[in-house]
């Protein structure tokens, strides 16, 4: 795949990453996301399977990494994004999944992707949640892709399991 040189990254963890990419194609496929996988991040085993992330014992997190053109979607829709379609209100949980892999958090790439994240963090918390948000905003560190059965999950697997925390909440606009 040939990407712009434009092309940025961004890092979510929001749950079960199977609905989180499942939830960001559908919204911006078309509209900006040139490719996404999921995978692990945030701990401190080098080269971890789906089978050692669910004990919570490597630190890491259920994640997706988007590859998108900042000129047709902003960094900060995408953040917008991450807030209604997951509960960032639960410490390392999602629905019924519970466990570190499940925390709520952003992963910046550079100082301007913290400043937004922190900055659309407080706005979501403030104008939306109205309580502490649990999501942690940390340095991106080493990204490994999850095995390739759980690339386009529910898009191979439409009765798969789906994560009833992600639903888009319906938020009016951030100001």
């Amino acid at each position: 795949m040939s990407l712009p040189e434009t092309t940025e990254k961004a890092t979510f963890a929001a749950g079960c990453f199977w609905g989180v990419e499942h939830f960001f194609r559908k919204h911006f496929t078309g509209k900006g996301l040139l490719d996404a996988r999921v995978g692990y991040i945030g701990g401190d085993t080098a080269h971890p399977t789906y089978r050692s992330v669910c004990t919570g014992k490597t630190g890491h997190a259920e994640a997706l990494q988007i590859l998108y053109n900042p000129s047709e979607v902003t960094y900060e829709k995408l953040l917008e994004f991450f807030f209604q379609m997951h509960d960032p209100t639960t410490v390392d949980r999602q629905g019924p999944d519970v466990g570190s892999q499940y925390r709520s958090a952003i992963f910046f790439h550079n100082d301007q992707q913290e400043k937004s994240a922190r900055r659309i963090l407080e706005k979501a918390q403030v104008q939306w949640y109205k309580v502490d948000l649990a999501t942690q905003v940390i340095p991106a560190g080493e990204w490994y892709d999850a095995e390739d059965y759980h690339q386009l999950y529910l898009d191979n697997n439409p009765g798969g399991y789906e994560c009833p925390s992600h639903y888009v909440r319906n938020f009016p606009p951030l100001t």
